[in-house]
């Protein structure tokens, strides 16, 4: 099923609602106007229409709701919290221009808009983890647990469903583990591995895939999960003609204390009282011309925010696709662990 099936016009029949109702099995069907999401037609609105009125002549709009609840894509994580919230059995993902990009039933199904995307990905999964000791002591970082399938398959399923179905994995630390759960799951996607004999850093680990990639693809830290629509960032990097486009999140620091600014003769300059601070941070999430791999030195440690670098002093066209920091899930630490497992936990 997708998404244009559950899409009626406001002016359709009560009838062919009824109609298209039985089609999709469900009990919602979403209201357009010029394409545009307008409201929500229920059963139960047309069951109460006719048990009122009488009248089984009547027009979509005449029975719809026209203040129907929705959430935009960035709050899409959250979206088992605002069906309870709603109390509703199904909620419409909406982008920008209100057009609905997907639907979240109560029972956990989701239907989204047909997605293409077939580029190469490229994880970095040969990293030691350290900062997730003992973890990693017994299990690679790409293999831990959150809920009931490691990270790595967390991240895979996500880029799958955009279509995605060719991935590599940069592998070093207990890459043994790693290939032996992918070789024993049920999957309908192809992992090649690229065995990484020594440390070579998030960039030089590319080097390994010379002349086995030669599109766009996108290159993803083993740790972090992005909910944002891929498409959407594939096309303003081709837009924008960028050679690398990194996804960065929005963070948003309270301090919790005054700042006491001070001048070169030790007085006090200014006081801000618990001010807040606004940046952009690298996910570890890019969009990179297969370029890249060809002219990086063979078997050279290096980071890819290094390689970034180099090419923005080359003058090369280097992007941001900003992100809201909700959107945007890290597990590389043990605090940030636990959060990102609560929240997929939420949703399910």
């Amino acid at each position: 099923m997708n998404v244009q099936e559950f899409l009626i016009d406001e002016n359709a029949t009560m009838l062919e609602a009824m109609a298209q109702l039985d089609e999709v099995a469900k009990k919602n069907l979403f209201v357009v106007r010029d394409n545009k999401f307008v409201a929500v037609i229920t059963d139960g609105d047309i069951r109460r229409w006719i048990l009122k009125k009488g009248n089984l002549v009547a027009k979509v709009k005449d029975i719809a709701n026209y203040n129907p609840k929705y959430i935009y894509i960035k709050d899409e994580v959250d979206s088992r919290k605002y069906l309870k919230k709603y109390k509703v059995d199904a909620l419409p993902i909406v982008d920008e221009n209100k057009n609905i990009v997907s639907i979240v039933f109560w029972n956990d199904e989701k239907i989204g808009l047909e997605h293409k995307l077939n580029i190469p990905v490229v994880i970095m999964a040969g990293g030691k983890g350290t900062r997730l000791y003992p973890y990693t002591k017994i299990l690679p970082k790409p293999l831990i647990p959150i809920g009931e399938i490691p990270i790595v398959e967390h991240i895979i399923n996500k880029f799958n469903s955009y279509g995605m179905n060719n991935f590599y994995l940069i592998v070093n630390h207990k890459k043994n583990m790693i290939k032996a759960y992918f070789n024993e799951i049920n999957k309908n996607y192809n992992v090649n591995y690229i065995d990484e004999d020594i440390p070579l850093g998030t960039g030089g680990g590319l080097s390994l895939l010379k002349g086995k990639i030669n599109s766009t693809f996108i290159l993803s830290n083993c740790d972090i999960l992005i909910e944002e629509n891929y498409e959407t960032i594939y096309n303003y990097h081709k837009e924008k003609n960028n050679l690398i486009t990194m996804v960065c999140s929005l963070k948003n620091i309270k301090i919790p204390y005054g700042v006491v600014e001070i001048n070169e003769n030790g007085e006090i300059d200014n006081i801000k009282e618990k001010p807040e601070i606004l940046f952009f941070t690298n996910t570890g999430m890019y969009i990179v011309e297969p370029r890249v791999i060809e002219e990086l030195e063979q078997n050279k440690s290096i980071g890819f925010p290094d390689v970034v670098d180099k090419y923005r002093k080359q003058g090369e066209k280097i992007g941001i696709f900003p992100i809201g920091e909700k959107n945007w899930m890290d597990m590389g630490q043990f605090d940030e662990m636990e959060k990102m497992r609560k929240r997929l936990e939420d949703n399910e």
